[in-house]
């Protein structure tokens, strides 16, 4: 059970992040182009579709790791 809250709460702080700055070179001079709210959408659904991939790999490295440790 703490695992799980730990989890959830280490994925929501990636998530609701207000400062988080995820974006390349080409991405961040569109942004300052579409101003200051569409820019901050922009972070945000970069962090979004950064999360998933991430989880995945995580959940299958975790039972990789605990597979093999027997």
């Amino acid at each position: 059970m703490k695992k799980a809250l730990l989890i959830i709460c280490l994925l929501g702080s990636i998530l609701f992040t207000q400062d988080a700055v995820s974006q390349c070179s080409i991405c961040t001079k569109t942004a300052q182009q579409l101003g200051h709210k569409p820019a901050k959408g922009m972070n945000t659904g970069i962090i979004y579709l950064m999360v998933a991939p991430l989880a995945i790999i995580g959940v299958v490295g975790i039972r990789w790791w605990k597979n093999n440790k027997d």
